[in-house]
């Protein structure tokens, strides 16, 4: 009997990993795939930045050289301070400061000291959100008095909400001593109630669900129910939601510096660096946009890789 010839050009059937459709749908989108390589390159741009700074003495961001305060982009270094450190090549590549600061110094430390707060902020918000969300979801109908554990939790997020988060931030920093760690605790303590939203909607429609009544059924500790069998099923909209939220951290702690309620100096940030450069936007206005196209290409890489992440992990669209 002969073995058809179909058979024997017959390919075997690769099933893709849940990354795997993930990344397959994500590379469809330019613009997704544009801010991920912004942000990959904004963050080594921060760890050789913070290396730079700290161990290089030429890119000292506190630095003083009064000679050559608001010196031009691409300004060769004073003859007089020549023989003294001074940036790569001995030119300012983004200028100097009214100080006579190198403002690429101040950026590339800036880089990091915003990254870090985006990131730090967003965790805290993202565990806290998790916590309220998946408590509200799965031991909501445990009642506590009068009202359900539900509808405790949810109260008090609406009531959050009601304040506007800005304002609260401010209200907040400007009663604390000025620090980095407080501003990162802040931003994310006062940021978790739209992680708490989606978990607790997520752990609602899980609960419910046979694997979900199974491995009750087995006797499965909660703990494991929770963290080994629900949480995987509701972080999609969690991690899409952190990825947004870096971007409004950063901007946040930025326009908290440009008040003066955010980092302090000797740091250097973004938002400060903007402060400083307000009032020579007409005499020196690298002092002004180079912070602030930094600033806008930040939040706009990671809106677009949010947006992205949205639709890869959307299963109706990645069925198409």
């Amino acid at each position: 009997m002969s073995t058809p010839a179909a058979l024997l050009h017959t390919q075997p059937v690769i099933v893709e990993t849940p990354i795997g459709q993930f990344w397959h749908m994500l590379r469809k989108d330019r613009l997704a795939v544009a801010g991920l390589v912004v942000l990959i390159a904004l963050v080594v741009i921060a760890v050789v930045g913070k290396a730079l700074t700290e161990w290089v003495p030429a890119f000292n961001p506190a630095t003083v050289r009064l000679v050559d305060k608001l010196r031009p982009p691409m300004a060769p270094v004073s003859s007089i301070i020549q023989a003294e450190e001074h940036p790569i090549g001995g030119v300012y590549i983004f200028g100097t400061d009214e100080l006579g600061r190198d403002v690429l110094s101040r950026m590339l430390q800036g880089s990091s000291v915003s990254l870090l707060i985006g990131f730090v902020a967003v965790g805290i918000s993202t565990v806290i959100g998790i916590l309220f969300g998946g408590i509200a979801g799965y031991y909501g109908n445990l009642r506590l008095g009068p009202m359900s554990v539900d509808t405790i939790i949810m109260r008090f997020t609406d009531v959050m909400l009601c304040f506007p988060t800005f304002f609260l931030i401010l209200t907040v920093v400007a009663l604390l001593p000025p620090s980095i760690y407080n501003i990162m605790i802040v931003i994310g303590a006062t940021s978790w109630m739209g992680t708490t939203r989606f978990v607790r909607a997520d752990f609602m429609s899980l609960r419910d669900q046979d694997f979900v009544i199974a491995a009750k059924a087995l006797g499965l500790p909660e703990w494991r129910i929770i963290f080994r069998h629900m949480m995987p099923n509701a972080m999609s909209p969690v991690l899409v939601s952190a990825t947004i939220s870096v971007a409004d951290a950063i901007l946040t702690e930025s326009a908290l510096s440009f008040l003066g309620f955010g980092v302090r100096p000797p740091f250097a940030t973004w938002g400060n660096i903007l402060a400083d450069g307000k009032a020579y936007i007409f005499d020196a206005p690298w002092l002004f946009f180079i912070p602030g196209l930094a600033i806008l290409l930040i939040v706009l890489a990671f809106n677009l890789l949010g947006e992205g992440m949205r639709e890869a992990l959307n299963p109706r669209l990645r069925s198409r």
